[in-house]
Order: C-alpha cells, then sequence, then structure tokens
C-alpha cells in the first residue's frame, strides 16, 4: 500500500490525462479538417489510456477495493488535482492546439523524467510507454502553433490571444506544492525548477518560429487545481463525464 502522498501523485498524473482526454475528445465530430477531426480523437484515446494504466495503479496500491473507475467516475471535482490549464473550456483550433502545446512539452518532460529516473519501477513502466505518445503530442501541436503563427492575420491573431489566455495558468505546472516536494525528495519526480528551464527553452524557439511574443512570466499566475481548488468548467466536465457510470453505477459493457 502507497503513503498517501505516493498516491496522491500517482492520482494527480492520472486526473491530468483524464481531464485531458475528455477536452480532446469533444473535438470528435468538430474537426476544422477530416485529418484533424481524427487527429484529436486519437490523441484523446492515447490520455484516456494513460489515466486507465495511472488510476489501475493508484486503485491497487489503495488498498481498499477500489478500481480505476471509482477514481475516474465517484469522485467530485475538489477530489481532483488537475492542473487548471488542462480543464478549460476548448475553445477554438487554436486555443486547443496551444494549450496541447504548453501543457504537452511540461507532460512530456515530466513522463520523460518518470520514464528514466524515477525510483518507482511500476511507474516507471507506464511512463516509459506514455513518453512515446507525448513526444509527438507535442511534434502534432508545435507544427499547428507554427503554422497558425506563421500564417494569416486571422490565424496569428487567433492563436496569439490563445497564447495570452493561457500563459496565467503556465506558473502552476512549475510551483512545487508539498506533494512535489515530498516527490522529489522519495526520487519519485521531477526538480520542476530543471523541467522549467528545458520548457522554456522548447516554447521560446516554438514561439521564435510561430512569429509569437514570449510573454513574461512575472505576472501573476493562477493556481489551486493541484490543492483541489478548481474553476466552475471542472463541475460542468465531470458532470458529462460521469453521468452515465452515476446514474448506472456497477454496470458492465
Amino acid at each position: 500500500m502507497a503513503n498517501s502522498a505516493h498516491l496522491n501523485y500517482v492520482l494527480r498524473l492520472a486526473d491530468d490525462a483524464v481531464i485531458q482526454g475528455q477536452r480532446l475528445s469533444e473535438w470528435c465530430g468538430h474537426g476544422p479538417i477530416l485529418e484533424e477531426d481524427i487527429a484529436l480523437t486519437n490523441l484523446a484515446l492515447d490520455c484516456i489510456g494513460q489515466a486507465r494504466a495511472l488510476y489501475a495503479l493508484a486503485a491497487e496500491r489503495a488498498g481498499a477495493g477500489q478500481t480505476e473507475d471509482d477514481f475516474a467516475y465517484f469522485r467530485d471535482e475538489e477530489a481532483f488535482r488537475n492542473h487548471l490549464m488542462v480543464e478549460l473550456p476548448k475553445g477554438d483550433f487554436g486555443f486547443t492546439l496551444m494549450r496541447q502545446f504548453l501543457f504537452g512539452a511540461f507532460n512530456w518532460l515530466r513522463m520523460e523524467h518518470l520514464s528514466g529516473q524515477t525510483q518507482d519501477p511500476e511507474l516507471a513502466a507506464i511512463a516509459t510507454k506514455a513518453v512515446k505518445e507525448l513526444r509527438y503530442h507535442v511534434e502534432h501541436a508545435r507544427d499547428w502553433v507554427v503554422r497558425l503563427g506563421d500564417g494569416t492575420e486571422e490565424s496569428h491573431r487567433r492563436v496569439a490571444e490563445s497564447l495570452a489566455a493561457l500563459w496565467p495558468y503556465t506558473g502552476e505546472l512549475f510551483a512545487p506544492d508539498s506533494i512535489d516536494e515530498w516527490a522529489l525528495q522519495a526520487g519519485i519526480g521531477p526538480d520542476l525548477n530543471a523541467l522549467h528551464s528545458r520548457w522554456t527553452a522548447i516554447v521560446e524557439a516554438a514561439l521564435t518560429e510561430a512569429t509569437l511574443d514570449l510573454p513574461s512570466s512575472t505576472g501573476w499566475m493562477q493556481s489551486g487545481g493541484k490543492a483541489g481548488r478548481h474553476s466552475e468548467h471542472l463541475g460542468y466536465l465531470l458532470a458529462e463525464m460521469q453521468s452515465l457510470a452515476r446514474k448506472h453505477p456497477g454496470v458492465t459493457w
């Protein structure tokens, strides 16, 4: 049985993945072109697959007869520990791809660390599979950020507005709380300060190519998701995602 900090760290990873996957799934049937409709749906499936593996690990370690479905469908919003950025409404195509790039680069670096440097072998196995998917997620999103930023006047304006709207949520990614600090000291999770430097280099290079300005990191930043303080958007998302399971608890397919 894992200690509470260890369990909560795994759940944080799972919550990020399942909420990101749910947001991406909202593009199914609504993509701007057929190829992207399929691509975004496949990215969503990758995220859900990662979430399932992480929730299954959490359930095994909780040792209370819980299942992955219990964590995904039968917790209220204040029990979720995902970053605020992933729960924001999907917005337009530029907003989705900008979020996919900003958060995806962070998540890729986080999972890269977990795949090779964590002291948790079961978590490392999950991360090793996930990091291959996440590398493609970042490449796909980066290509679109550059294409939109260095595209038409309209596409540039929209993706610049998306960057400005999302940037205040990037601070939470690299602000360690007690769980992050425990994970670092225990040899489980990465040093978020070190990740921030690598992430900034990746983001800055892409934004330069996209003819977009890197926003200042000294402004006020949103926070609270990792502590269970969420925006109203998560409640609406969970109401939709959890409705069937809560209406028919214990149902099998």
